[in-house]
């Protein structure tokens, strides 16, 4: 079982929601190539609001994947000031329970 996990709240500029979108999709392939991360789930929560959540299976997996391509590239998007209203909040997560295919 996962027992740990990261959830990201992201608001988008107004305009810019297709954009952070497809930069969220864009991502898929980069965390389909980390070994630590077990789930990856990119989220819309509402016209403005998306979010990603993650479950790893220990705190390498969660410290390998905030130090990995996807958070690098976010990080840039903050520092470039044209995507997010504001910086995101990592709120990490301690997995009580859950349920995955096989």
């Amino acid at each position: 079982m996962s027992k740990y996990a990261l959830y990201v709240p992201l608001e988008a500029q107004p305009g810019k929601e297709k954009q952070l979108a497809e930069f969220l999709r864009s991502a898929l392939p980069i965390v389909n190539d980390e070994i630590g991360t077990i789930s990856w789930f990119a989220v819309q929560e509402g016209p403005t609001r998306f979010a990603i959540f993650d479950t790893f299976d220990d705190e390498d997996g969660r410290r390998a994947h905030l130090e990995g391509k996807v958070a690098a590239a976010l990080m840039e998007k903050v520092k470039a000031g044209d995507l997010l209203a504001s910086a995101p909040e990592i709120v990490t997560l301690d997995v009580l329970a859950d349920k995955l295919p096989g």
